[in-house]
């Protein structure tokens, strides 16, 4: 199963750029990852109906309306779309406004980190963080135990 983490929005932070990084590098030893700066919600569309013309990728969008999982819960989320054969699943970190209802419609799931407010790319480094978490939950690793 491949990650694909989008965001809109060019980052300019460089501790930002390093946190994205180094969590990329991290998951990377779990699954095949890569992540990609788009300009406007209408390029992730694009990206969504590109990648559509092989397998659909499951399209999880992150933002403060959606349903907020545990961090076991993101370790099952990712299991379950391991064993059930997903190829792909693109996770996508919103513009500041918040995402459209037609990106929102389009979406598999959408998932929240809380009630708080985040700056989306703060958004991104918490995704990120979590998703790698979620893989250490599902290989036994020590890191989420001891955090």
């Amino acid at each position: 199963m491949k990650l694909r983490i989008a965001w809109i929005g060019r980052t300019r932070s460089a501790p930002i750029q390093s946190l994205t990084a180094e969590y990329l590098k991290r998951l990377s030893r779990y699954a095949a990852c890569d992540a990609q700066e788009l300009m406007s919600e209408a390029a992730l569309l694009k990206l969504v109906e590109k990648s559509a013309s092989r397998i659909s990728p499951v399209l999880v969008l992150c933002d403060a309306r959606g349903r907020e999982l545990t961090s076991e819960e993101i370790a099952n989320f990712l299991e379950y779309h391991q064993s059930h054969g997903a190829r792909e699943l693109l996770f996508a970190v919103g513009p500041a406004d918040g995402w459209s209802p037609t990106i929102r419609s389009a979406a598999d799931n959408i998932l929240s980190f809380g009630k708080i407010t985040l700056p989306h790319e703060l958004a991104r480094v918490v995704l990120l963080e979590q998703l790698y978490r979620g893989f250490t939950i599902l290989k036994g690793h020590p890191y989420h135990a001891g955090h």
